[in-house]
């Protein structure tokens, strides 16, 4: 299973931030768009057993019957249940009998809090579980593991083939687990775990015995090795050491030097094993389907073929014993096909009726049994008595080879929605370049170490055209690099000293030396990944359709089934149809027999089911190609209904890069010492303001551009700035000092006022006419006597214009929140267009302008990138955090706009809106082929047009069905982000 998405990084936190961080800890995902009152506790539970719709909605409907529940949702495809509930009224247990008095299993799992916080000898570990094909061989198989000594926590996802057990160490072994899941029919292997001293490693070079025992010797004479365990086989290799005294990396180079370079190790990426496991599961179907092809070839020579051809046709009516030969060839092959290539259907059939289900491997397996057991039937009746039925072995054939071939189209098919995964996949490098220096920083060494060998400090060398191989900052040169794989921006960016890197990311020109920062699970890349695998695996509201639908699907076919088998047998008893309609040889019974088993094979309640999770996935997927990373299906419902789009101004309309562009002084203060007093003052703040005074001021005195590589620290000791005593910066005022003994104060009006001094008209019309203009004014006293002003711009953003003119186009009002003064706010507003501003709002305010939108039951988005922004952010129907932002305004989102860019807004809507229609276009694709094809399956039209279904036939387009919505949803992979130019086109549907 994919990791949780809270722990999304994209940039580090500004020291600044520190210590509003505290005040934001609470902000989850889950609470970014439902809160809890007080009193109220929210819970999730496993809830094992549940295989369609209509169980999902048994478990909600009995939790929500309970007195003291407030909200419950159940996610068939998660086998979850979240439950908020007063405290005061149910205690957990409540909940948990509640959903085992309906008839499943239900297991209380730990709290966020605690998650992380296991006990000692406590593991989680990751399997792929192949065979699996409904949601009835998810519950068989988390039931099984859930009985298992020492498993505490299981959950299976079938549309990973993967699953999660959290288990004691020292009761069960993952070999144990993987032996359990094999027992019980189903194809497993370990994937990994958090187990921080166990590396699994590919092993080339052991060809016999002896090399395997030579490897052996090596391990076993490591310092810190505690265990290990090879496979020749497999070529797979276990180890557990003792990371304290010898790392993954030491452990592979004493391996390979021991060897003298014959064994070449590297390490199984979890990812690649999972994507080879898919892999051999279609293989595995496809084989079996060319297996039943071949065998049914033969059925259709016998009884389309051979009566043409006299000699073959004589061959096959001479009788053997009770039967003729065609008889037995006949059953010979059916049996092969019914009962070993088949097998997989009985099997999944088993497990779903174990478990009080039915499923589409159940009616498979009614329908072609029925047509077996009736056709050997009909052969020992006619032995028997001497009256000759029909038989109808083709069609058990038949309908099993069909519904292989649909099985195997529609895992191609899923194999498409999930390229997204498999593409970001490979875009992680295999190889790095270390660079090993001597300890006055000298290069004595390059060698190639694996990329996941590799340790944060390392200093990697990177030629042009490579991949870098993990995230890091630049140490040495400057290049080009290409980010589109990534963040979707095409254009290369230019990387120099001191400039982060993506790994994953291709170096185009120079080359670099990069400094790994965050290696692993850690980088951007790999978590990118996890948000889109969750992402996927998440349920959209609209689901909730698909789930009523199923769950009163299956029991009206079947009863549908058992009405044609009698209407038909009982107008043929009494004679309502004419006896020329029968088969030769035929009776009532055969008759209405086969429509009834068309009916039941031809019903698919698969393609209802499908028609959700697929165009989900696929969004998920193109929307990581394009830079806009989604959270879920239920963040795409909710923005393809968004009414209002509420913008934060710094750094989001603007470019977030304040530039100092007036400075002037009303004592007669000469320039240059007005400005290195303001600098002076300004060295001591973070503020994003203080940098742009610094860079102008600097750059006035030296006449250079240094601001790019030089910093506060660098001021201070060329010696050019005043020495500073009692700085204090005052939140939303500015910052206060001493210079020589005397007050400086540098910030806004309010300052000004606190402190009594006096703002002349001039002073005030000059700080207004800059307002007015969109720039921002600072206002500087020295000794009490207000010296001078600096006039500060941030750039709005070349696209932002355009964007809010196509949002309105789109039918989205546009807002804009910022805590600057009603003036600038007003100014800025005016360029983009924008009519709606809230000015002069603090932080915590915004959040309560996103609610003020809200109150009407509108669909808000706010779209920001700072810290300040996670409370809007969460509070917000849809938060959208620019991808350069802050980490925990990433956490808070929904949306995650990688390329910084205001057209990804425009993108995630866009797309939002395209995946919703079709969604609706797979459900009338679902529903109208039940629709039309259950009644001719029936024989409604058989009567007056003498069109009917075989069941052979019903099974092939019960097989296609599915494939049909599964690439009706895989047409979004053509799905391409709006131009500038076509934007303005967009009209409201």
């Amino acid at each position: 299973m994919a990791p949780g998405v809270g722990g999304l990084q994209l940039t580090s936190l500004a020291a600044a931030a520190a210590s509003d961080s505290d005040d934001l800890e609470d902000v989850r995902l889950l609470d970014s768009y439902d809160e809890i009152d007080a009193g109220a506790r929210r819970i999730q539970v496993t809830v094992t057993g549940m295989t369609c719709a209509a169980c999902s909605n048994s478990v909600e409907s009995a939790l929500k019957s309970l007195d003291g529940v407030i909200s419950a949702s159940v996610a068939l495809l998660q086998n979850k249940a979240d439950v908020v509930f007063n405290s005061a009224l149910l205690k957990d247990e409540d909940i948990k009998n509640a959903i085992e008095d309906a008839g499943f299993e239900a297991d209380i799992l730990p709290e966020s809090s605690t998650v992380g916080k296991m006990p000692h000898g406590t593991l989680v570990g990751q399997f792929t579980i192949g065979g699996m094909t409904c949601a009835a061989c998810v519950n068989s198989v988390e039931g099984i593991l859930r009985k298992l000594p020492g498993v505490k926590r299981a959950v299976v996802a079938l549309a990973t083939s993967s699953g999660e057990v959290e288990y004691d160490s020292s009761v069960i072994s993952k070999d144990d687990i993987v032996n359990a899941i094999e027992d019980s029919g189903f194809d497993a292997s370990f994937l990994q775990s958090n187990e921080q001293d166990k590396i699994i490693l590919g092993v080339v070079g052991v060809y016999s015995v002896i090399d395997g025992q030579v490897l052996e010797g090596i391990i076993s004479s490591i310092k810190g090795v505690r265990q290990f365990h090879f496979d020749q086989i497999s070529g797979e290799l276990d180890v557990l050491f003792d990371p304290e005294v010898l790392s993954s990396r030491s452990l592979v180079d004493a391996i390979q030097g021991g060897s003298n370079g014959k064994f070449k190790l590297h390490v199984r990426s979890p990812h690649m094993r999972m994507t080879s496991k898919g892999a051999e599961e279609i293989s595995t179907i496809f084989r079996r389907f060319i297996s039943s092809l071949f065998l049914s070839i033969p059925l259709f020579f016998v009884r389309v073929v051979c009566p043409h051809i006299p000699f073959m046709y004589s061959l096959l009516l001479r009788r053997c014993g009770p039967f003729l030969m065609s008889d037995w060839l006949k059953w010979a092959l059916v049996s092969l096909i019914q009962f070993v290539i088949g097998k997989c259907f009985y099997i999944a059939a088993g497990r779903a009726l174990r478990n009080g289900s039915t499923n589409m491997d159940v009616l498979v397996a009614v329908g072609t049994t029925a047509s077996y057991v009736y056709s050997v039937c009909a052969l020992l009746y006619g032995a028997l008595t001497g009256f000759w039925s029909p038989t109808y072995f083709e069609t058990s054939a038949m309908l099993i080879t069909f519904v292989l071939l649909g099985k195997y189209l529609e895992c191609l098919a899923k194999g498409k929605t999930s390229d997204a995964i498999k593409k970001l996949v490979e875009l992680a490098p295999a190889t790095a370049l270390l660079v090993v220096k001597d300890k006055g920083g000298k290069c004595i060494e390059e060698r190639e170490i694996d990329c996941l060998l590799v340790q944060p400090g390392d200093t990697l060398k990177v030629l042009p055209g490579a991949k870098i191989p993990t995230d890091g900052i630049v140490t040495w040169g400057s290049s080009y690099v290409n980010e589109s794989m990534v963040t979707g921006e095409s254009v290369p960016i230019l990387k120099e000293v001191n400039a982060p890197v993506i790994g994953g990311t291709i170096n185009f020109h120079g080359v670099l030396h990069v400094r790994a920062s965050k290696v692993g699970s850690d980088t951007v890349l790999s978590q990118i990944i996890s948000l889109v695998e969750t992402a996927q695996m998440s349920k959209a509201p609209i689901q909730k359709f698909a789930d009523y639908v199923a769950s009163i699907f299956v029991p009206l076919v079947v009863s549908l089934a058992l009405l044609t088998l009698l209407c038909w047998y009982i107008a043929g008893a009494i004679g309502a149809y004419p006896e020329e309609w029968l088969p030769e040889n035929g009776n009532h019974f055969v008759f209405a027999l086969m429509f009834s088993i068309s009916v039941v094979v031809i019903a698919c309640p698969c393609a209802v089911g499908l028609a959700t999770p697929t165009a989900v996935m696929v969004a998920t997927g193109v929307g990581a190609n394009n830079g806009v990373l989604i959270k879920g299906g239920d963040a795409l419902e909710r923005a393809q209904r968004v009414k209002y789009v509420i913008f934060d101004k710094t750094g989001t309309l603007t470019q977030g890069k304040a530039t100092v562009t007036t400075a002037k002084t009303f004592t007669g203060m000469e320039r240059g010492e007005f400005l290195k007093l303001v600098a002076s003052a300004e060295a001591s703040s973070e503020h994003p303001l203080a940098n742009a005074i610094l860079a102008y001021a600097r750059h006035f005195h030296f006449f250079d551009d240094s601001s790019a590589d030089t910093g506060t620290e660098n001021d201070a000791k060329t010696g050019w700035l005043f020495d500073v005593s009692d700085f204090s910066a005052l939140p939303g005022k500015g910052v206060q000092c001493f210079i020589d003994g005397k007050l400086i104060l540098v910030g806004n009006r309010k300052l000004m006022a606190e402190n009594g001094i006096h703002i002349s008209t001039e002073v005030e019309n000059f700080v207004v006419e800059l307002e007015e203009s969109a720039k921002t004014g600072i206002l500087v006293a020295y000794n009490d006597i207000l010296t001078g002003v600096l006039g500060i711009a941030d750039p709005l953003k070349r696209e932002a214009s355009v964007v809010i003119e196509g949002l309105q186009k789109m039918g989205v009002t546009p807002v804009m929140v910022t805590g600057d003064n009603w003036r600038t706010a007003r100014a800025v507003a005016k360029e983009v267009n924008i009519s709606d501003v809230r000015a002069e709002v603090m932080p915590a305010g915004k959040a309560d302008v996103v609610r003020s939108f809200q109150k009407d039951g509108s669909i808000v988005a706010m779209v920001g990138d700072g810290i300040n922004d996670s409370p809007a952010l969460a509070a917000a129907d849809v938060g959208m955090a620019i991808g350069a932002g802050t980490d925990i305004a990433i956490e808070a989102a929904d949306y995650v706009l990688m390329r910084n860019n205001l057209e990804d807004v425009i993108t995630a809507i866009d797309l939002s809106r395209k995946t919703f229609s079709r969604i609706r276009l797979n459900y009338v694709f679902a529903m109208a082929y039940n629709v039309v094809a259950i009644p001719v399956a029936a024989g409604v039209f058989y009567p007056s047009l003498r069109i009917k279904l075989p069941p052979w036939v019903a099974g092939a387009c019960m097989a296609l069905s599915s494939v049909s919505v599964v690439c009706s949803s895989l047409l979004l992979k053509r799905y391409r982000r709006p131009r500038l130019t076509a934007i303005l086109e967009i009209v409201v549907e």
